[in-house]
Formats: structure tokens, sequence, C-alpha cells
């Protein structure tokens, strides 16, 4: 049989990224002139590295340094940086990791693909869309593929005010996608926008809490879930009523679709079932296979039918079967404004209530109560919530999958039936998602599973570094959104024979895509011995920064001290807030200090030069008793840092208080992970092994949390400080996997007072060596450095060769060498205060590059000898730092043209995309009276497996000429609600027959509701209709389709179909002949005549 009879298809061409180089939608388009540019400055940039490494001006003003031992092994082990991860398939990298401090109040939170565009809805309410045929070219903002992004949204619903997108839905069929938001409304936006910014075309109030899930059934109805089990549906036959309406009138859907939906719960109270859920509808999902839709709460599921809309199952996660009388018989509290419209509604007669009415109200009251007490104890964790269900996805074989927070996998047949269940891993799911024969699931750790039909693990890799929050598919790749914010791609095919094509490829064009940066960070520490300091002693200490320094980092110890000050701090810290007034004292003086010296120095320059003078600004801090450490970015840098973690490491008394231990701060620059850490370690000269045991305790359990709030205006001009809040781990638990977090930054400064003294010497002998500056004796005694000789302490980092004198202890406002501790003890001189670093260099002549990312070396160490506000001295020390990132922009292009260019990887996707041959038994069918008829499908090819999906194009009305109407189509191409199509979709092995029932159902009236409730009936449609159904058959691994179409005929009269057309050119491949028609039995007598037949 034909399989396209003579109509064209209206349906909208896909992007077809294997499509033949002859096409004119395939060519890659010409690079921008910006983009070859910067491929130039790249490759220019690699060749004089490579070329001329002599000429490096790191290898002339670096110091000498000291290396200790034990590096490189065990936790000490340098984190693994490659140009492409080797454990993970290479990746189309559509939006880049955003910086956290870029997204506040604009992160993405859902995604969902169309045939043609990707979309992401932003806790804003904002969407972004992106053409999938443009995602290899280059865009204008952060580095993403060319994207555009709707106009801001102002709510004012019933909700809490915030517009927020929690979940999206596309409808293909109508150009349409609908995104459901935490006010409770839903929006509709058109795919085929006109340039510039666009907004919402529909919108109306769906809920009074926020609109967790929506998805399109097989028959065309938008079916949407809130919280405390609240399922509403909106019919096809209003969306369409809305979509109809002018650019003018479009205000008035929210009048129109406000009121016209259907309330499930006040639906099955008729049946006996009044609550179906108690608990919030996070997933619907709809089974095309057999018609039915599945609603999921916390810890149970129900089961409906699509088609009627009744209640067909209620169970739970065990496959435990709940009885009626199980549930609540009351509407949750959530639908109170519907129950006061029910009220104001009613007829006199209603308001007449008998003895009966009246107790009856007053138990669903009761009742009520009840089931609110339990969702509030499901949301309040009094229930398992390591069982929650988190998501769900129907696979093509018909199977639904559920994935919990506790990592299980659990599978079930369509009838509700549990099937099995697996953990292939401890994390939480957060998403799942199918496409031919995989499955692909998303855990909370960053991780994606790639499984087969029956759950077997076919791959695994770390997608992004923070949770995967949704998975869409589209033009031949499963996109991944992680909770930063970041969206990649991932080939369908992955893991498989392509990635090594691409692996390969890619990285020989990694000079193309490097991108070499030059730093300069000023690390400071001073143990302030509990006093305050002058102006003038943070402008002799801090000097170097007006030079070309972008980060200054600044640790300090004993800012106040005291058991009241130690008993405030745990509390603090109990409650997840530090700081204090004094370290706040100490933050904005700093500010002020670093404020006044650029702008000196800046008007200095302008003098000279026409140039905008910068400045510093705090970009985060933490506190610990006496211990604060805080980061200050110059402005023009600011762009490129960001995501600021804080940690705190109690070593005190009982490991708990914070006297001794460290903070810690973490922040990405240019992509790289920078981890400083502030330390005050175990005092006395013979506490060298607690001192060891402090930094080993440090290293191994600090752990980063994200800061509490925004950032907030500070004083005196400053920008703001992130305040930080201690996390569940952040007080010395070590990571899940055992791997300590320092271990996998890209750079780790130690700096603070590390309290090592000098062995085997005198006070008096001290003295005179320093008076004579013999320091080299000296350091042969210093414990730090013998014990990092050792391999104790501090292994495999740096230091650069010390040339000050001892930093501890002196008298107080005492110019000088002559300052040493005068006083009883006389303590002996040492260098308590140090600054150490590792980067990630294997060897001490390692080059910069995509395998060693960040190379530093140190261009000044030394210490401010004529501070006398505290009994130590401060030290600064400054780094020159040389950062290998990736230019995402140049290697996304890259990507797309190996992938379009590539004859290899062309050849491999031409095979693994191949489309099985397929023939249908005919392409029209006329049903009356229930009737059903059998379509058969046929799977010619003798290797490979075909996979189908049976949609309804369009529907129309036969005309009195026996012509039909223009074919218009249901939401999501949904069946129309008088024809029934079981299976829906399903696997042709090779070589193999598929039967699909097609049954006429009849369905001659339709109701109207109102607010929920059905208020009148139209009379009886005898008119007879017409579906065009479109047979998509696929490979595993193709998203184009070739399709079958097939007519079917739904005669409610028995009146002769006129064989004569009135009109040839409109008839043709439309009206149909009686003889045309074929009734088909259920019995395999046509099934050798099929195999011989071929589809043209």
């Amino acid at each position: 049989m034909d399989s396209n009879g003579d109509l064209p298809d209206p349906t909208p061409r896909i992007f077809d990224r294997y499509a033949s180089s002859s096409d004119d939608d395939s060519q890659p388009p010409y690079p921008s002139l910006h983009s070859t540019n910067r491929r130039l400055d790249y490759m220019i940039q690699f060749l004089d590295r490579n070329l001329l490494p002599q000429h490096s001006s790191r290898h002339k003003s670096s110091l000498p340094e000291f290396v200790a031992k034990g590096g490189g092994q065990g936790i000490f082990t340098l984190p693994d940086r490659k140009p492409l991860h080797p454990n993970r398939p290479p990746h189309l990298e559509v939006r880049p990791h955003p910086l956290r401090e870029t997204q506040f109040g604009r992160f993405l939170k859902t995604i969902a693909c169309t045939e043609r565009q990707l979309w992401a809805g932003s806790e804003s309410g904002v969407v972004r869309v992106w053409e999938l045929k443009d995602l290899y070219e280059e865009g204008e903002e952060e580095a993403a593929a060319p994207f555009r992004e709707s106009s801001a949204i102002l709510s004012n619903g019933n909700g809490n005010g915030n517009a927020a997108v929690v979940c999206m839905v596309g409808d293909d069929g109508n150009g349409v996608v609908w995104s459901g938001h935490r006010d409770g409304k839903i929006r509709g936006w058109k795919m085929d926008f006109e340039s510039g910014g666009f907004k919402e075309a529909w919108c109306w109030q769906a809920h009074r809490g926020p609109v967790l899930s929506m998805v399109f059934t097989c028959y065309g109805d938008l079916w949407s879930g809130s919280e405390g089990g609240n399922i509403r549906i909106w019919p096809w036959e209003n969306i369409r009523n809305a979509l109809s309406l002018t650019v003018e009138e479009r205000h008035m859907s929210s009048l129109l679709m406000g009121r016209s939906f259907i309330d499930l719960r006040s639906q099955v109270a008729v049946n006996g079932f009044s609550s179906i859920l108690n608990s919030d509808i996070k997933c619907l999902l709809s089974d095309n296979v057999r018609a039915k839709v599945w609603s999921s709460g916390y810890l149970s599921f129900a089961l409906w039918d699509a088609r009627t809309r009744e209640l067909l199952k209620v169970f739970n996660s065990d496959g435990q079967i709940e009885n009626r009388a199980d549930l609540s018989l009351v509407p949750d509290f959530a639908m109170e404004d519907e129950i006061k419209m029910k009220i104001v509604a009613s007829s006199k007669k209603e308001k007449t209530q008998s003895p009966f009415g009246f107790l009856q109200q007053s138990r669903n009251a009761i009742m009520g109560a009840a089931d609110a007490v339990r969702r509030v104890a499901a949301k309040g964790g009094f229930l398992d919530d390591s069982r929650r269900i988190e998501a769900l996805t129907i696979t093509i074989d018909g199977m639904i999958w559920v994935g919990c927070a506790n990592g299980l996998l659990i599978q079930w047949d369509g009838n509700g039936n549990r099937i099995q269940d697996i953990q292939p891993h401890p994390s939480s799911v957060l998403c799942l998602c199918s496409f031919g024969s995989k499955i692909w699931v998303g855990y909370a750790s960053g991780i994606v599973h790639a499984l087969d039909l029956n759950g077997n693990k076919l791959g695994e890799w770390v997608a992004h570094s923070s949770s995967v929050l949704g998975m869409a598919i589209g033009a031949g790749y499963i996109y991944t959104l992680a909770k930063h914010g970041g969206i990649r791609g991932w080939n369908i095919t992955s893991p498989g024979t392509l990635d090594g094509i691409l692996y390969s490829e890619l990285s020989a064009k990694g000079f193309l895509y490097t991108r070499i940066e030059n730093l300069t960070i000023l690390t400071g520490t001073w143990n302030v011995g509990q006093g305050r300091a002058s102006k003038s002693s943070l402008e002799s200490w801090l000097r170097s920064a007006v030079s070309d320094v972008g980060i200054i980092v600044i640790g300090l110890q004993e800012v106040e001290m005291g058991a009241g000050v130690l008993a405030m701090s745990a509390v603090r810290e109990s409650v997840g807030r530090d700081g204090s007034a004094i370290g706040q004292w100490w933050l904005d003086m700093i500010d002020d200090t670093l404020h006044g010296m650029m702008e000196r120095n800046s008007q200095d320059v302008m003098r000279n030069q026409s140039q905008q003078w910068r400045r510093f600004e705090r970009v985060g801090s933490r506190q610990l008793a006496g211990m604060l450490i805080a980061v200050w970015v110059k402005d023009n840098l600011k762009p490129y840092v960001g995501d600021i973690d804080a940690a705190a490491v109690p070593c005190g008394f009982g490991r708990a208080i914070g006297n001794k231990g460290a903070v810690g701060l973490k922040l990405r620059v240019y992509d790289r992970i920078f981890c400083f850490v502030n330390c005050h370690f175990a005092a006395h000269l013979e506490a060298v092994g607690r001192r060891n045991a402090d930094f080993d305790r440090v290293y191994r359990t600090m752990s980063f949390s994200r800061p509490s709030n925004l950032f907030n205006a500070g004083a005196a001009g400053a920008s703001s400080a992130v305040q930080m809040v201690r996390g569940a781990n952040a007080m010395g638990t070590q990571s899940v996997d055992g791997i300590p977090e320092l271990s996998e930054a890209d750079m780790v400064v130690f700096l603070g007072d590390f309290n090592y003294r000098l062995d085997d010497v005198s006070y008096d002998e001290a003295r005179d060596f320093i008076s004579q500056r013999s320091f080299d004796w000296l350091r042969e005694r210093d414990q730090l450095r013998a014990e990092m000789e050792a391999g104790n302490v501090f292994q495999g980092m740096r230091e650069a060769v010390i040339t000050f004198a001892p930093t501890y202890k002196f008298d107080k406002h005492v110019a000088g060498l002559s300052g040493y501790d005068s006083g009883e003890k006389k303590r002996i001189p040492a260098w308590c205060d140090r600054i150490l670093y590792r980067d990630n260099r294997q060897t001490l002549g390692s080059e910069c590059s995509l395998e060693c990312p960040v190379v530093s070396s140190v261009s000044l160490y030394e210490s401010c000898m004529d501070v006398t506000d505290s009994d130590h001295k401060p030290v600064i020390c400054i780094f020159s730092v040389e950062i290998a990132h990736i230019d995402e922009s140049v290697r996304r292009q890259e990507f797309g043209d190996i992938v379009r260019s590539n004859e290899e990887v062309r050849s491999k996707l031409q095979e693994l995309c191949k489309i099985p041959e397929t023939i249908v038994s005919t392409n029209n069918i006329l049903l009356q009276n229930q009737d059903t008829s059998i379509l058969r499908i046929t799977n010619k090819c003798t290797e490979s497996v075909a996979l189908f999906e049976i949609v309804c194009q369009g529907e129309s009305t036969i005309k009195d000429d026996g012509q039909a109407s223009y074919h218009h189509p249901r939401g999501s191409f949904g069946l129309p609600r008088w024809l029934q199509v079981t299976p829906a979709a399903g696997i042709i092995k090779p070589d193999h027959v598929a039967e699909v029932s097609i049954h006429l159902e009849a369905f001659h009236t339709q109701e109207e509701f109102v607010n929920g409730f059905p208020q009148n009936w139209w009379c009886e449609d005898d008119r007879d209709k017409e579906a065009i159904l479109l047979v998509k058959v696929h490979g595993r691994y193709s998203m184009e389709t070739k399709n079958h179409r097939i007519r079917v005929r739904h005669c409610c009269s028995a009146k002769k179909i006129d064989p004569k057309p009135r009109d040839p050119v409109q008839v043709q491949g439309n009206l149909l002949h009686r003889a045309d028609y074929q009734r088909l039995s259920v019995s395999y007598d046509v099934v050798d005549h099929l195999r011989n037949l071929h589809s043209p």
C-alpha cells in the first residue's frame, strides 16, 4: 500500500543533522569574523608557547620554592584534567555553567523539547528558546548557543506572587508550548514568534497553588496537577477556542479558560472516591500506548482512563492497591474556593439540609482535617522520605519506569503491576527520559545513567558538577539541565563507537578553543592579636594591591578571643550563621583601605592616560570565632569569578570549638576551582603532632556550602559581602565519595598562623642569626620545613623560600628587629605565619594547558616589618597564575563542524540512524456501529527492529458532498474522542508484523464544564467524521521518521457516499470511495502477501 497517499506532509520538518550535504539546510554556516579571530588568536598563542617556551615571563620572575614530599598519592593526588573528560561521552555545550551570582532570581528550573526548539523556564517566569538547527552556532550571551528570551513576567495571581516556571509541555500540532507556574497560572507561548522579545499569548489562573505538573493525553486534553492531590483537565475543545482568539481577543482567554476545567476530585466523588492522592501531584504521565494517564503523589499512584477520565486504580509504590474505604471522603483544603462556589450556586432546595446531610458534612469536615494533617506529615518528613517518587517515564514497549529519592528505579506494566526494581546508584533520581530502546536517568549527584529497556546499565558518566534537574530529547540529542543552570546535549547513540571518533577529533583541535588567561592574586595573613589596625598599617601591608592584582585574599587570626566569644561563635554556628561585629569592622576597614588606595592610584594614572579607575569588590567572607577570611575581586574581573562557597572546620576543644581550626572560601575563576584556607593551628613548641593532625583534619573534612543570601549592599562604596551559611556538612564531614573537596580544586592556598616553631635554637641564638640575616641556618631548624620534608604535613604543597625575618613574637608598637619578645618568657622567634600552595603541576616544568590548567608561581613573598599593631607581623604572597580554559563557543562550533563535515562521523551516523522499511496493510479504513478494524504494520527489515508511534494528524467533519474539510490537529496530535487505537506505539522485531486495533467508540455527546462541574449537554452530533492517522516509524537511534498516512472515516449514517467528486482538485487524496475501504480479518492470511509488497 502507498505509505503517503497523495497528501502533502504538513508537519514541520525537524532539524536533520544527518541530511545529505547537498541539502541547503544542512550546510554549515560561515563562522563569524569574531569567532574566526578568536581561533586565530588561540592558534598564535599555542604556537608562541610551544615554539618559544624560553620567553615565558613566569620563569624569569618566579621565586625559588620548597616542595613538600608525599604529594601526588592518596588524598593528595592531583585532579585529573583533560580537554575532554575521558570517562564521559563528548557533549554539546548548549549553555555553559553560569556563575551562580549572575543567576539569582533567574535560575533555569525546567526544560522541554519540541520538534524544532528547546525551551527552558526560569524561576523568574521568563522562558528561553533555542532553535535546534542553531545549537552549534555562536551566541551573543553567556557563551551559549543563540537563544531568545521572553519579556519579564509580573505575577498578580492568587499564589505567592512567584511566577517561577515549574513545568513545561509542548504541543507541536498547534505550535504552542504551555508552561505551569508557581503562581498557579498556565501560560501559552507561540513557537513561531516574531523577531525580538516575545511574551505569553495566553494565560489563565489554573490552580490556587503552584502548577506542579502538566501533560497532554493521547486525546489532546491538557491535564495539570497541583498541591493536595488537585488535578484538573482542560478539554481540547476549550483550548481550541482560546487558540482561535485573535490577538486583540487573547486577553479573554483568562476568562474563557479560567472556569472551563474538569475537576477530577469532584468527578471521582460520584464514584465513591473523593480524595485520590493526598500529596502534591508532582508527576503526570500520559500512557499513549493504552490511552491512560498516571498521576503520582509522594508514595502512591492513580491510574486514569484518558478518554473517559475515570479513575481505574489507586496503588502505592509497593504495588499494593488502595481500597475506596481507605481513602478520605472529602475534597482537599486547596479546593476551598471551589467549594464556596458550589455553595453559592446551589439551589434553594439544597439549602434545606436533612439531618443526614448535616452529619455527612460534619464527617467530611473531620476527615478533611485528617487529610490535611496527612499531607503536612508527608511534606514535613514524618513519612519515609527516601522512598519519595521523583520522576516517571514511559518506554516504547509500554513499560512505566519510576525514579525514587533513594535511587530506586521501579518498572511497572501499563496496568499498574510492579515488575521489578533496581538501584544502580544510591543518589536521588531527579528525572527520567526515554527514546528508542534506551532510558536515561538523571541523579542529584550529577551522574547520568543510560539503561536498556530491561534496566541493564549501558553507560554512566558525570554529566554536570551539580544535580541533573531535567531532561529533554530533540535533534538526536538528550539535553540535561543542571541545577547550576548549564545545559548539555548528549548524543542518543552514547555510549557507542561514535564517541571515540568525536573524542579523537575534538582533542586534536584543542589548540583552537584553548584560551590562556594571566592573573595576579595577592594573599595575606595576619594574626592581629585581638587588636585593631590603623589604616596606615593596612596600607603598608597591602600596598602591592595597587599594582596589577586581580584578586585579594585576606586571612586574619585572633580577631577576637575569650570564652564568651567562643561560646557565642558556637551558638551562631549551630543556627547556621557566622560573623561578628568585630569581624565586620575588619571587613569594612579593609574595604575602605582598598577603596582609598585604588582611588588615589587611579587618579595618578588618569592624569597621564584616559582610563577608567578600577575598584575592588568584596565577594565573600567566612568567620569562625577568631578566624576570618575574605576575598576581594577587581571589578573588571568580576564577570569571570563566582560560585563562591564557604567552609569552617573547628579543631579546638573536643574538635568542636573554633579557637583553633580553619575557615575557607572556594570560588570559580575562569571555570577553574580555587580554594583558599585560613588556618590557626595548635600552639606551643612541642605540639608538632597536634599541628600536623590539625592540618590533616582540615584537609580531609573541609566541605564547602553555598551562601545563605544574595549580595548585600556594603558600606562605604563596597559592593557587598556574601555572608556564608554553614551547611549540613560544612563542619567537618567528608565528601560522599571519600575524596576531600580540596583534592578536587585546581589551586589550593593555605595561609595563616600555623604555629610551627624553631627547634634546637635558643632565644639569643635566634636573635643573633636574625640580626645577621642568616636565615639559611634558621630554616634548617624550622619545624614546618622538617615535617614537609618528611611528608607528614602539607603533602605536595609548595612554599617560596623564606627571605624575611621570623614574624613571631614581637612587642606591640615597637618597630624593627629589636621588637622581638622582651617579656619574661622571651619566646623564641619563629616563622609562624606562612602561605603555601599547590596547583595542577605534576612536575616543576609543566606548562599551562588543558591537561594542566592552572600553573602558578610566586613573584613576592615577604612580611611587613613596619606594622606594629600585633605581636605577629603580617605576611603577603603574590602569585602569578596562568589559567587555561575552554572557549565553549568556539568548541561548540568545532563540534558542529565535525558532526556535519567529518565523513567518518557522517557514515557512522547514517548507519546507526537507518530507518527499517515497513509497510501497512491499508491506507483507508471505514468504521460504523462500533466497528473494529485491524491495521497491520510489517517490518520488512531482517536485521533491525522498527519502532512505531501512531498519532492523529488532524480531524475533520465530512460535508454534504462527501468531502472532508480542513483537518484540525488536536493537542499534541491527539486522537479524536470517537477513536481508540491500541496499541498506539510499540516495537516490531525484524521480519515480524504488529497488529493495531482501530476501534470506533460511540461518543455522540459533549459536555460543558464550568468550575469543574458539568453544566449542560449538547445535542447529539451525528455528522460523519474523518481522521488522518500517522504511523511514524523510526529506528533505535533515528529521530527522523518514515510516515504512513491512514484515513479513518467514521460514518454515523447509512447514507450512500457519492463516488463522483464534484471538484477533482479538492477531492484529490481526500474523498474516498467505498471500494477503497477494506475490512480486515484478525487472521494472518495476508501476511505473506504483505511481506512481498514495497512501500513507495
